[in-house]
């Protein structure tokens, strides 16, 4: 006897936007290229209540520069999620939804203090505290290059990946630092490092492969649980096969570039999972 086919839970995705956001629309069409329906919605709208986070199963924070990136990187929206949204966050990830953050998003993820410590957070049930930051590039100027990644850790939005993957970056303040020791040996301990800057042969890379010199050259970092995941890299931007820059030299072809399994790893997990 055959197995009964389950229905397909329709996955909603929130991607969130304000002043100076300019990547909402490359991460909408990754979602709904995997059949999820897709909101965009300013920041104002969830503060004001026009709309809920908890009716949705994945949040994503794209890249861009939110408010200007006037006062450094981040740090005007990840204040306002901090100071109007905590509850609505913590409750988020306590139900094991699915956070993701590019670019600006993560520097957001990390300012707002969800990022690297959220599941320590949640448990203490503590306000978000921020542990690492994401600061100028040691070139002192903007980097907007393709990069190696070295794929590792434990993550549902990694699952499935190759050993090394081929995204583009785009900023100027991308150099991660953890706060101190400890919180460095626990993003070890806990396997929450997923992207690392690599040369091409997979070794560990020298400017402008890691453009940004960050520590470890950490180019994404999950929170505890693998459910919140940031990186500096945008795998929106190598969705499609055809973005690669070399693509019409490749023998292998596909629809599909690197990083769409990232978007269709969040999708899988949302429809069985949340």
């Amino acid at each position: 006897m055959a197995n009964k086919k389950l229905p397909r839970k329709k996955v909603k995705a929130l991607v969130l936007r304000s002043a100076g956001t300019n990547c909402d629309q490359e991460t909408a069409f990754a979602f709904q290229r995997f059949g999820v329906s897709v909101e965009l919605a300013h920041i104002n709208l969830l503060v004001k209540g026009g709309i809920k986070l908890a009716d949705y199963h994945i949040l994503a924070i794209p890249g861009g520069f939110t408010y200007g990136d006037d006062i450094e990187s981040g740090r005007v929206l990840a204040n306002e999620l901090r100071v109007y949204l905590a509850d609505s966050l913590r409750d988020f990830i306590r139900r094991r939804k699915l956070i993701i953050g590019i670019c600006n998003g993560f520097q957001i993820l990390v300012k707002a203090g969800i990022l690297p410590g959220a599941d320590s957070v949640v448990a203490q049930d503590k306000s978000f505290i921020q542990t690492a930051t994401l600061t100028n590039n040691n070139s002192g100027k903007f980097e907007d290059r393709w990069v190696h990644l070295r794929v590792s850790g434990r993550s549902v939005w990694t699952e499935g990946l190759p050993g090394q993957v081929f995204f583009p970056v785009a900023h100027a303040e991308g150099k991660f630092i953890p706060i101190n020791d400890r919180v460095a040996r626990e993003l070890k301990q806990n396997q929450q490092i997923v992207f690392r800057y690599c040369s091409p042969d997979g070794i560990n890379p020298v400017y402008p492969q890691d453009p940004n010199g960050s520590y470890e050259h950490i180019a994404g970092i999950t929170d505890a649980t693998g459910h919140v995941l940031g990186l500096m890299p945008h795998p929106e931007r190598h969705f499609l096969f055809t973005q690669h820059p070399f693509w019409t030299r490749l023998d292998k072809k596909s629809e599909f570039g690197d990083g769409a399994k990232i978007f269709e790893n969040g999708v899988n997990y949302a429809r069985v999972n949340i």
